[in-house]
């Protein structure tokens, strides 16, 4: 068992960096060298899925995509609540964990929003069927970023592959969901789910470190007892 825990918590952040190389290759390759062809890839996949999708799904994509925001704010709510009534003071910590993982999405996601600005493709190609307009920038796309920081923190919080699975297949989901519905480039989600998973990554090392900063603390002091 001890093993099993072992693997999956270095598959987490290995999957973390897998993300990062990949939208960082993206950016570098394609939207550096050739941005041409990095539009055509982008709008090319989103058109295909948008304008050929099964409009009967709508409903479910539009129910998929709005769960995002929910289960995010729900999933440290119910960790925080759980720990505090039962006293449980390290199902606590993972639930302020995850509150500072979304602290850190919800700062990198719209720093990197007004500071890109890129347009919303239904925008910039006006043949493309939103299920609504919304003014804000394109990237990185929220919704993924909180689907994928929410998955991220669950997967470090609780390391068993029940968890990690369903995490991971609820929000590529929702990554999906913002191609069906017109909102987001194939770019956009990437950009998301890297920002989310590394603003979860990153909590969860800043956690370890104030574990072991707090531990030398008290080593001085138990001794003195």
């Amino acid at each position: 068992m001890n093993k099993v825990k072992a693997s999956i918590t270095v598959y987490v952040p290995n999957s973390i960096m897998a993300i990062f190389r990949l939208a960082l290759f993206y950016y570098i390759f394609a939207g550096r060298i050739s941005p041409a062809f990095a539009q055509n890839t982008d709008i090319d996949l989103l058109r295909d899925i948008n304008l050929h999708r099964n409009k009967n799904l709508d409903g479910g994509m539009e129910a998929v995509t709005n769960s995002a925001y929910i289960i995010s704010a729900a999933a440290p709510l119910a960790e925080l609540a759980t720990g505090y009534l039962t006293h449980d003071k390290t199902l606590t910590n993972k639930g302020w964990q995850c509150v500072a993982g979304l602290g850190i999405n919800t700062a990198l996601t719209f720093g990197l929003k007004y500071t890109i600005n890129r347009p919303r493709p239904y925008i910039t190609y006006s043949y493309l069927e939103p299920y609504r307009h919304n003014n804000d920038a394109s990237f990185p796309s929220g919704h993924t970023s909180y689907a994928f920081n929410t998955a991220t923190s669950l997967s470090f919080a609780f390391p068993k592959w029940y968890v990690i699975a369903p995490s991971y297949a609820w929000a590529a989901t929702v990554a999906y969901s913002r191609m069906h519905l017109g909102m987001h480039y194939p770019t956009d989600l990437l950009g998301g789910a890297a920002v989310g998973a590394a603003s979860a990554w990153i909590s969860y090392k800043g956690g370890q470190w104030l574990q072991k900063h707090n531990k030398k603390q008290l080593t001085p002091l138990q001794a003195n007892l």
